[in-house]
């Protein structure tokens, strides 16, 4: 069981808060698309080799979900997409569970609604925001009318699995813009919710606009307000909260994503695609040209990490911790059971972790909060 992720790097303009690799510079794609087939000749035992631990076992040599991520996958052609997966069926067995591409809505039209059906099961959305306002703050090249338009067009045609991705925290914005936004969202009845507090990473324009003063960011209290407010209406619209960020109808998870979150190996490809085996982390060069001059010689432009058993378990903390269920106790060898419970016992008594009866630890709702502190405690350094 593994997935694949493949890094779709073009965009036609640049989101002033994006800090993903992507360029406005369409000239290579052509190029950029053939080093992908020839990434994937190169790159299809990586998966499937013998790791430390395996005992000779046999591993399984399916593909379980494949993603196309960016920059702006929905970019690519039929004919791209035809010769990419004809790559993936010539390297990789599969049991596919999920194919999800990533769209903005102003790429959905009925022709290309069909050639995302031909491809893809499950269709992920880069709304953002339902405010025309706050579309122009962050440079979507979308209208509020067009996201929803988007996603009325691939309801009518068909597509039962769509995802929706929602940006909360802008500049200026209102609890109630917010709740707008969520209503929105809502009353098109889409399979996943997926809601971030927008965040200003340091290179992007968006930052740069908060150092010159130019922009104000909201305050603590309302930014958890509104978190509050997210969890509350979807919950009590029959959305799972299944992880910090991500809400689905039942039997609507992300499994690409929540494979991810339950260490289950990934195969990255692309230019800045990460890969991760189980022992080890790699991550390809976040330079188009020279991914492609290094692919066209027959090398992988990446570097790589080895996993400590310590990095493993400071892993696990920062995304098994993220989820529903939390960190399954009977997982971790004695050494780190009782490293985890000593520096959790705090938070069990303050109520912002808890312990199940099945044994598995996890965030409450008091916890997701903070987050990022308790993570901090937890992680061995």
């Amino acid at each position: 069981m593994a997935g694949l992720y493949i890094h779709i790097p073009f965009c036609l303009s640049r989101c002033s808060y994006c800090s993903f690799y992507s360029t406005i510079d369409t000239k290579l794609k052509n190029q950029y698309v053939d080093a992908l087939c020839k990434e994937l000749a190169l790159r299809k035992d990586y998966l499937f080799l013998p790791q430390a631990g395996d005992n000779n076992e046999v591993r399984d040599t399916s593909l379980t979900t494949i993603y196309f991520g960016g920059g702006t996958p929905s970019c690519l052609t039929k004919e791209e997409f035809e010769q990419i997966f004809s790559a993936i069926n010539l390297h990789f067995n599969d049991n596919l569970k999920e194919i999800t591409i990533e769209c903005n809505p102003d790429d959905i039209t009925p022709d290309y609604v069909k050639t995302l059906k031909h491809y893809a099961n499950r269709v992920s959305l880069g709304i953002q925001s339902f405010n025309d306002n706050q579309l122009n703050i962050i440079n979507r090249r979308h209208s509020a009318n067009e996201a929803i338009n988007a996603v009325k067009l691939l309801q009518r045609e068909g597509v039962s699995n769509i995802s929706v991705d929602l940006i909360f925290g802008f500049p200026n914005e209102t609890l109630e813009d917010w709740k707008n936004d969520i209503n929105q969202a809502l009353s098109l009845n889409v399979q996943h919710i997926s809601a971030y507090s927008l965040m200003y990473e340091e290179g992007t324009k968006l930052y740069y606009l908060l150092e010159k003063g130019k922009i104000k960011p909201i305050n603590e209290e309302l930014s958890l307000r509104m978190f509050d407010t997210l969890v509350d209406e979807l919950v009590a619209n029959g959305y799972e909260h299944y992880e910090i960020s991500n809400f689905a109808k039942q039997g609507f998870r992300s499994v690409h994503n929540s494979n991810y979150w339950r260490a289950i190996p990934y195969l990255g490809i692309g230019a800045s695609a990460h890969s991760y085996d189980k022992t080890s982390r790699q991550w390809n060069i976040a330079n188009i040209q020279q991914y492609i001059e290094a692919i066209n010689r027959g090398e992988v432009p990446c570097e790589k990490e080895i996993l400590d058993k310590d990095t493993q378990y400071n892993d696990l903390i920062t995304t098994a911790l993220r989820t529903k269920e939390g960190i399954c106790i009977n997982d971790l060898s004695p050494l780190y059971t009782d490293y985890l419970m000593k520096n959790s016992d705090a938070f069990l008594k303050n109520g912002t972790m808890e312990k199940t009866a099945d044994n598995y630890i996890k965030l409450t709702r008091k916890g997701l909060y903070i987050s990022d502190n308790i993570m901090a405690e937890l992680v061995k350094v």
